[in-house]
């Protein structure tokens, strides 16, 4: 095909009322809400999951010896509608969205299995009458069949996804997975700066704001900076609620641990000890920690 070099006359259709081809023997009755099935074929309307609402039929059609598409049946496909509603509304429920019920009834979503989005109730007219536009419903039915079926191929869950800068590894490769990813973490956490412990070989509770996390986390890897080094034959070990964090000695400014496992509960301090083997006081520590999400597994 190549692009136009002249003027073209375009078929169109006013699109209010089409043929549609009827699922074999199936009768779809005069003014019956009708839907398409999976196979793209009309059936009677439904609570029944995957029927997209397709109209309302303008006439009776017995396919009832056919196969699939012998016949077709003519839809309506705008306008406001009267229908029924299997319970009852009042005047504030303008506005609300309606679903399928059965070929002559429609409902709210509370009182649904599958949400076959119908339209919007336009009009009151008492508590079990309503004019209903269904236009809504034809342009959005596929989009909010599948939101409502979320097993379906539209799932997060089969929704893969171009990385194209490589942040996952080539195994996690749908929305599903890379959301529980970044959910997962991993989080930083520099804790203020603090310094003059007591060298006496024993745990110096260090003296820092509060620092909770609302959620459970752990503690994975862990990375401490002195400004002073414990010197030879000394060491300076860190902790985190009693559980030993990372080590410096010697001559070294600096020690990391990479292997770390450390719960921490929801809404629960994070405590650093300081337990340096020398005397005098202690020079300053900074401590980075990186931590995910505790989701137990």
């Amino acid at each position: 095909m190549t692009a136009l070099a002249r003027d073209k006359k375009t078929e169109y259709k006013e699109g209010v009322e089409i043929p549609a081809p009827v699922e074999e023997l199936t009768i779809i009755y005069a003014g019956a809400l009708a839907c398409l099935n999976a196979n793209g074929y009309l059936v009677p309307g439904a609570d029944t999951a995957g029927l997209i609402f397709h109209g309302i039929a303008r006439e009776h059609v017995d396919n009832s010896l056919g196969g699939d598409g012998d016949l077709t049946a003519v839809v309506r496909r705008r306008g406001l509608v009267k229908m029924a509603l299997g319970h009852a509304i009042t005047q504030a429920n303008m506005g609300d969205n309606v679903f399928i019920v059965d070929d002559q009834t429609v409902d709210l979503a509370a009182h649904v299995a599958n949400a076959i989005f119908c339209g919007v109730i336009a009009e009151f007219i008492d508590t079990t009458h309503a004019y209903i536009d269904i236009e809504p419903a034809i342009v959005q039915g596929d989009v909010a069949t599948h939101i409502a079926d979320t097993s379906g191929a539209h799932a997060a869950s089969a929704i893969s996804t171009t990385d194209a800068g490589d942040h996952f590894p080539a195994a996690t490769d749908t929305v599903e997975e890379q959301i529980q990813d970044l959910a997962k973490g991993p989080f930083f956490l520099t804790l203020p700066r603090f310094t003059g412990w007591t060298k006496d070989g024993t745990d110096k509770t260090i003296v820092l704001p509060a620092v909770e996390s609302p959620l459970p986390v752990v503690v994975k890897r862990a990375y401490a900076n002195l400004g002073t080094a414990p010197g030879a034959g000394k060491t300076l070990a860190l902790k985190l609620n009693d559980t030993v964090l990372a080590s410096i000695a010697d001559a070294n400014t600096q020690g990391e641990a990479e292997a770390l496992a450390i719960a921490v509960a929801a809404n629960t301090d994070m405590v650093i000890k300081a337990n340096e083997t020398a005397d005098g006081a202690g020079a300053n520590c900074d401590i980075i920690l990186v931590m995910y999400k505790d989701d137990g597994e």
